[in-house]
């Protein structure tokens, strides 16, 4: 299951969210997300984990859990498939 955590500190590293979250079961895969210009974390990543009980265990303990200063969210991922379609606008001619 594909995890969200927001509201990081810009502190917060891989290493440590991996720590934190291999106490609920195995971690396969963590990202933080970066500012493509200048290379600070932007205070969003993702981390998944193979099994969906252990993860749900693990969103259910940790979100709102204070972790370098923060009080981090913790939630399923979105898809991304379920995002509307923007309406075209067409030029109108008189």
């Amino acid at each position: 299951m594909n995890i969200y955590i927001g509201n990081l500190s810009f502190k917060t590293t891989a290493a440590s969210l991996e720590a934190l979250f291999t106490e609920f079961g195995n971690v396969e895969n963590i990202k933080i997300i970066k500012d493509r210009f200048s290379g600070r974390p932007k205070g969003f990543g993702f981390l998944e984990m193979p099994s969906n009980s252990e993860a749900d265990q693990a969103i259910k303990a940790l979100n709102g859990s204070r972790i370098d200063g923060m009080n981090i969210k913790v939630r399923p991922a979105d898809s991304g498939g379920k995002k509307r379609k923007k309406k075209s606008y067409r030029r109108r001619s008189y």
